[in-house]
C-alpha cells in the first residue's frame, strides 16, 4: 500500500475508533486504532526510511505486502475482540502481525549489514520498537499457552506494544523530523539518539514487566523513560521554541505529540496511587492515545504527506501544499492536548475533542488537496 494512503488510513481509523468507543470495549478500540491504524502506517513509513538510515537502495516491491499483512493481522485482532464467534481472530491476527514484523526486521538488519560505513542511530531504535512488537505479539500467543497468566500477559502486550513499538519508533523520527520542519539542524541529534537507547529500552521493559506482575518496576521504568524526553524537549525548547509555538505548521503539533506521550506516563504512574478521587487517572491508554498518536500522526503528515504524494525535487507545489496541511496546526495542538489529559481522567468528553479535532484536520486535508490539484492542472510546470 502507498504510504498516502496509509496515512489516510491511520487518521479514518483513529477517528472511527474514537467515536465508536463509546459503544464498544475498549481493548477493540485500541486494537482498531493501534492495530488497523499505526501498525500499518509505521510498518510503510519504516519500509521508506531504513533506505535512506542506511543509505541504500529502496525497498523492493515485495515489502510494500508487509504492511498490507499487518493490517490483515490488525483486523482480525479487532473482529476477535468484537465478535464472540471470532475469539479464535486474536492468535490468527499475533501470528500474520508477527511474521510482517520479523520480515522487516530481518530485512533491516541484511540492509544494516549491507551499507558502507555506520547507519543513522534512528535505524537502531527502529529495529529495537519492531523486536518490541515481536515480543509483544509472542505474549497474545502465549496467553493460549498460560491461560492463567492472561491478564498479566495482555498488560505486557500492551506495554511492549504503545512503549515499546509505537513510542521508540515515534520519539526516534520526532528527533529528527522538527529539525526538518524547522529548517534548522539539530547537531546533537545523532550522539542523543546512541545516548538515549538504552534509557528507552529499559524503560519500556521494566513498565512492561512491572505493570504485569511488579507494580514497583513501572515506576522506576517511567522514571528512565522519563530521561530520554526530557533531554529532546529541552533540546527542541532551546533551539526550536519559535515554531514550536506558533500559531501554524507542523511543529507545534510535533511537540504536541512529545509532551502527550510524557503526560501518559504521569497518569500512568500516578493511577494506581491515592490521591482524591476527581484527581485519579482512570485511562492512561486513551491519553496515549488523544494526546501523542493523534497530534504525531497528524503533524507527521502535514510535513510529509506532500514528499509522498509527488517525491523528487521539492517545488512550490510542495511548499503550498505543506503550508495548507499546517494551517492552524498550534490551535489542534492544543486541543489535543486538553484532549489527552481529559480521556486520561477518564472524561467522555476528552474522545470526543480528540475525534473532532482530527476530523477537522481530515476535512482541511480534503480541501488542500483539491486546491493543490486545481493549482497543479492551472500550473503544468
Amino acid at each position: 500500500m502507498a504510504l498516502p494512503a496509509l496515512v489516510f488510513l491511520a487518521l479514518v481509523a483513529f477517528a472511527a475508533a474514537l467515536l465508536w468507543s463509546p459503544h464498544a470495549g475498549r481493548a477493540a478500540a485500541l486494537h482498531l486504532i493501534l492495530a488497523v491504524g499505526a501498525m500499518p502506517l509505521i510498518f510503510g513509513a519504516m519500509s521508506h526510511f531504513i533506505p535512506v538510515l542506511t543509505r541504500t537502495r529502496n525497498a523492493a516491491a515485495g515489502l510494500v505486502s508487509l504492511p498490507v499483512l499487518a493490517l490483515a493481522g490488525g483486523a482480525l485482532a479487532v473482529g476477535a475482540l468484537s465478535l464472540a464467534d471470532l475469539s479464535w481472530g486474536r492468535y490468527a491476527g499475533a501470528l500474520l502481525a508477527g511474521a510482517a514484523a520479523s520480515a522487516l526486521l530481518v530485512w533491516s538488519r541484511r540492509r544494516r549489514a549491507g551499507m558502507l560505513g555506520r547507519p543513522h542511530p534512528c535505524l537502531d531504535w527502529y529495529e529495537t520498537a519492531l523486536a518490541c512488537l515481536v515480543l509483544a505479539l509472542l505474549a497474545i500467543l502465549a496467553s493460549a499457552i498460560w491461560p492463567q497468566q492472561t491478564i498479566a500477559l495482555h498488560r505486557l502486550h500492551l506495554h511492549l506494544n504503545t512503549l515499546g513499538f509505537v513510542g521508540l519508533t515515534a520519539v526516534s523520527t520526532l528527533a529528527v523530523l522538527l529539525p526538518t520542519v524547522a529548517g534548522r539542524p539539530d547537531p546533537q541529534v545523532g550522539p542523543r539518539l546512541r545516548r538515549d537507547l538504552p534509557w528507552a529500552v529499559a524503560g519500556t521493559l521494566l513498565v512492561a514487566f512491572g505493570s504485569a506482575w511488579i507494580g514497583p518496576l513501572a515506576w522506576i521504568g517511567g522514571a528512565l523513560w522519563a530521561v530520554p524526553l526530557v533531554r529532546l524537549g529541552a533540546s527542541w525548547l532551546r533551539l526550536y521554541r519559535a515554531e514550536i509555538l506558533a500559531l501554524h505548521g507542523a511543529a507545534p503539533l510535533l511537540a504536541a505529540a512529545l509532551a502527550g506521550l510524557a503526560v501518559s506516563l504521569i497518569l500512568g504512574a500516578m493511577a494506581p496511587m491515592a490521591v482524591a478521587e476527581w484527581l485519579r487517572p482512570t485511562e492512561p491508554a486513551l491519553a496515549f492515545v488523544s494526546g501523542f498518536m493523534l497530534p504525531l500522526v497528524s503533524g507527521a503528515a502535514s510535513q510529509l504527506l506532500p514528499v509522498w504524494l509527488r517525491p523528487g525535487v521539492q517545488s512550490h507545489w510542495h511548499a503550498k501544499l505543506r503550508d495548507s496541511l499546517g494551517r492552524y496546526g498550534g490551535v489542534r495542538a492544543m486541543l489535543f492536548c486538553l484532549a489527552g489529559i481529559a480521556a486520561g481522567m477518564g472524561q467522555p468528553w476528552g474522545l470526543l475533542l480528540g475525534a473532532a479535532t482530527l476530523i477537522w484536520f481530515l476535512l482541511q486535508t480534503g480541501t488542500a488537496l483539491l486546491r493543490s490539484r486545481l493549482f497543479q492542472e492551472r500550473n503544468p510546470t
